[in-house]
């Protein structure tokens, strides 16, 4: 008999991090690694924020609490996306969550049967395919182009939408690419599902980096066209700089809805700590907040400008100026025939083969040997990307280390003598 069940093979990871145990065996060799690798601002928790959570804690608010999630914060996400998305949002429609990533995989068991069809877009978050296998869903990956912004339209959708789909997830702005949708293009995608969908389909529209927005781009949901299908998520940990608060939230079409998924939370988490909560009420409602997230938008937009820049300068690597959100999705393609990560990804045993990819083995060259960490493209959706040759570099850390970091990759990106050696050692190529 086995120890686990046979649904636990085939869940996957974040790959974020797991390269952590990655960056710290650098790290101890004396190495100092650029981290572009982990989504994470890295700014610190607004001061407004943090002196509320003080307080409730001197305040006791330290015990047991509503597993919806409180009511204050409840009301202030409810007049919150009330207002900012044009649609009505009553309190008992809001569950709140420990992070805005439980719901990912909550929504799937919920929602889902094995065998029903989840569509979601790839490159996109991890968790949105690597949980589906759990369920026995079947994974649907919408595959965005480069050549179209890393968008997508209506008409790419529809031949997706079957009468087994259950779910859509869209994310804008996106991780990792930083598109964000445009009102004709969300007018379209809601028209087709209207059209193609079944009655009760629900669109999970991730809307965490509805913040992070670049050269006067305007957030857009597509909650008030489809507003009795669509999940609107959110939550602290991007907009405020709080990604340790694990503070999230959903809005669901209704409230029966909201019901099932506080009892999943009362058997999954119990609550989300009340002093957090209180913080995370004050984040929503204070004057103060938009000019702190001005602060670090401004500031990641700076960063954008300069990462891009250099990336596009070396030749093998082209790199879109993303929107929103705070990474760079550069195509490496050219780097990957040049440095020799092709033709070695083609020499590899199959069972090795697996495991990695031509845009895998630089990324692990780029970290041992040029000390930069960063993701490659099968970590933001594995099916169908064979020949797709990316990385995604978070732009949360300072300046000064980005700069570091593209001279680092320029380098790297040139370097096929020490690219062959390293796949001769046969040593962390996966």
């Amino acid at each position: 008999m086995n120890l686990y069940a046979e649904r636990v093979s085939k869940i996957d990871t974040e790959n974020a991090f797991k390269v952590g145990p990655y960056i710290a065996e650098v790290e101890k060799q004396g190495h100092k690694v650029i981290k572009c690798n982990l989504g994470e601002p890295d700014f610190a928790l607004p001061k407004h924020i943090r002196e509320e959570v003080k307080k409730q804690i001197d305040n006791d608010l330290t015990h047991y609490c509503d597993p919806q999630g409180i009511l204050p914060l409840r009301e202030a996400i409810a007049s919150y996306i009330s207002k900012s998305r044009g649609i009505s949002v009553t309190p008992d429609r809001v569950v709140v969550f420990p992070g805005a990533k439980p719901p990912i995989g909550l929504c799937q068991q919920t929602y889902c049967n094995p065998g029903d069809e989840i569509i979601y877009p790839s490159p996109g978050f991890p968790i949105y395919e690597s949980f589906i296998a759990y369920i026995g869903a079947k994974p649907v990956p919408l595959h965005l182009r480069e050549e179209a912004g890393f968008s997508f339209t209506g008409a790419e959708l529809e031949p997706l939408i079957t009468d087994k789909t259950k779910l859509i997830y869209i994310n804008f702005p996106s991780n990792p690419t930083g598109g964000v949708a445009t009102e004709e293009q969300l007018s379209e995608i809601a028209r087709v599902i209207k059209k193609k969908a079944n009655p009760d389909i629900r669109i999970y529209s991730d809307e965490v980096y509805e913040h992070i927005l670049f050269d006067g781009s305007v957030h857009r949901s597509i909650a008030p066209l489809m507003p009795d299908n669509t999940i609107i998520i959110s939550g602290v940990s991007k907009s405020y700089s709080w990604t340790g608060g694990r503070v999230g939230w959903a809005v669901f079409p209704t409230a029966e809805e909201a019901q099932t998924f506080k009892n999943l939370n009362i058997n999954y988490f119990s609550c989300i700590p009340a002093y957090n909560q209180m913080g995370a009420k004050v984040a929503i409602e204070s004057p103060e907040s938009p000019a702190e997230i001005r602060k670090m938008v401004t500031a990641f937009q700076e960063r954008r400008d300069v990462v891009v820049s250099g990336l596009n300068s070396i030749e093998g690597i082209s790199c879109q100026k993303p929107k929103g959100a705070f990474y760079v999705f550069p195509n490496i393609g050219g780097v990957c025939e040049s440095i020799g990560a092709v033709s070695a990804y083609n020499s590899l045993p199959d069972e090795v083969k697996a495991k990695t990819s031509p845009s895998t083995l630089f990324q692990m060259f780029l970290l041992f040997k040029y000390h930069v960490a960063s993701m490659d493209r099968k970590s933001f959706g594995k099916i169908g990307t064979a020949g797709k040759h990316f990385l995604r570099l978070s732009i949360a850390t300072g300046i000064e280390d980005l700069k570091n970091g593209v001279e680092r990759i320029s380098k790297a990106a040139r370097d096929r003598d020490g690219f062959a050696a390293f796949i001769k050692e046969g040593k962390r190529l996966s």
